[in-house]
């Protein structure tokens, strides 16, 4: 089994040991391209050197001897690299998939295809914005391998900047920025149903990504699973409680209801705070590892970046970030869903962008008829957003993947406070979504919930 250890790609890869039907299984040869080769330190400099002339000249190199590669990370999922020109100080960022779970072996098959989404996925945000998306340079379906913009920095992984307690002036309203463009501009508020229904059959078979959410996020949380992990036996009656919650998993099987049938727009379906890069500068936000995309419901994308923000302030009383911090964060939670809805009625209110089939303006013409609708649309988003936001924190903390925020915390009491703080939360909002009508009151509710150390 993976070792699932802070250190380890796992908490925020979601494919560790993970099984269905109880075993790995039987890897399927003929779906891995002939032309497919797993590329290492050495043989990665002669690769881009002769199929990739962009990345070559964003590196301002002119043969492979002009190129040093080196791997990053322990990732449980994929290869990544960093290729540089040191003469020029030029760098680029490699991301290869491999056909298998890298921490099991080969005995474990995984798809190649979840590269060719994550291209498609990036390009689709970068088009909807630019601004919080990193540049493509080449991409090789064969090889299942992107290269892409290098983020330098001081950019890091937004959830070690949590950790480290570092304030970000702006990344709660870039986040917002970038969830209501990329959700508006790919859904049927921009798109005609015809156009609509074409990315719809396309994302659609990114089945195995979406099948291993359903089963990680939906599933297994909620039932005895040999994948699930908890801190016992602090967590040993929360855990029961939770299998025996009929309230609880009728709410979340809606939600999974919505996951599988709701199909509004391109998610990139695993924002957590590992998957956003950023640094102390204004506007240096960048979202990357989109590969779990498909069209699915807006509030699943808003709700898990909300739970990471939850996931992080719960964890601050095992952290060392001082007084206040705690309480910033909550306020990036307000900012993030306050940002993310003016910039989405703002693109709603212009005719230039509101130009799809979805709430079609034609019926909307009499006074304040438009805003009622916009309320009414958003009021449902916010109580998805809620739900999602539980099922994302609950599995973080009783399932097969959790957070380093909740990891790192060395004394096991104080880390089983916390979590049980985040297991409060999370089954409030997943139950109650409904009696919640902003995100002021649910940080209220936050608060209050704490429990006594």
């Amino acid at each position: 089994k993976c070792p699932l250890s802070p250190s380890n790609a796992i908490p925020d890869g979601d494919l560790a040991s993970t099984s269905f039907g109880g075993g790995a299984p039987e890897p399927d040869r003929h779906s891995i391209p002939t032309r497919y080769a797993e590329q290492t330190v050495e043989t990665l400099p002669l690769y881009i050197s002769q199929h990739a002339p962009r990345a070559m000249e964003i590196l301002q190199a002119s043969s492979f001897v002009d190129l040093d590669c080196v791997e990053m990370g322990d990732g449980n999922m994929n290869l990544v690299f960093i290729m540089s020109n040191m003469l020029k100080d030029k760098k680029v960022v490699v991301k290869q998939a491999v056909p298998y779970v890298r921490c099991v072996g080969e005995s474990w098959p995984l798809t190649l295809d979840r590269s060719w989404y994550e291209y498609q996925a990036l390009l689709a945000e970068r088009e909807a914005c630019p601004e919080h998306v990193p540049e493509i340079y080449h991409f090789s379906k064969p090889m299942g391998l992107i290269v892409m913009e290098y983020i330098p920095p001081p950019n890091m992984i937004l959830r070690k900047g949590f950790i480290r307690g570092i304030r970000y002036p702006t990344v709660a309203s870039d986040m917002g920025i970038f969830c209501a463009k990329t959700l508006f501009k790919t859904s049927g508020f921009k798109l005609s149903c015809s156009e609509l229904r074409k990315k719809v059959e396309f994302w659609s078979q990114n089945t195995a990504m979406c099948s291993l959410t359903e089963q990680v996020v939906f599933t297994e949380p909620y039932i005895k699973s040999a994948n699930n992990r908890w801190t016992s036996p602090q967590l040993d009656g929360y855990k029961k409680n939770i299998e025996s919650d009929t309230e609880l998993k009728l709410a979340v099987a809606k939600l999974k209801s919505k996951f599988v049938t709701q199909t509004e727009a391109l998610l990139h379906a695993d924002l957590h705070t590992g998957s956003v890069m950023c640094s102390p500068f204004p506007g240096q936000t960048f979202v990357i590892d989109p590969e779990f995309g498909f069209y699915g419901p807006m509030g699943f994308d808003i709700g898990a970046f909300v739970a990471n923000l939850l996931l992080a302030y719960v964890s601050q009383q095992g952290q060392s970030n001082g007084r206040g911090y705690d309480e910033w964060i909550l306020m990036q939670i307000d900012t993030f869903w306050n940002v993310f809805k003016t910039e989405f009625l703002r693109l709603w209110d212009n005719p230039l962008e509101h130009t799809g089939d979805a709430y079609q303006r034609e019926l909307f013409t009499e006074e304040h008829s438009l805003s009622a609708a916009q309320n009414d649309f958003m009021t449902d988003l916010f109580q998805d957003t809620l739900g999602f936001a539980g099922c994302k924190m609950l599995r973080r903390i009783v399932g097969i993947s959790h957070v380093e925020d909740l990891e790192s915390i060395d004394d096991v009491d104080v880390k089983s406070w916390c979590e049980i703080h985040g297991l409060v939360v999370a089954v409030e909002i997943i139950k109650n979504a409904h009696r919640y009508d902003s995100m002021k009151s649910v940080i209220e509710m936050a608060r209050e919930k704490k429990p006594i150390l």
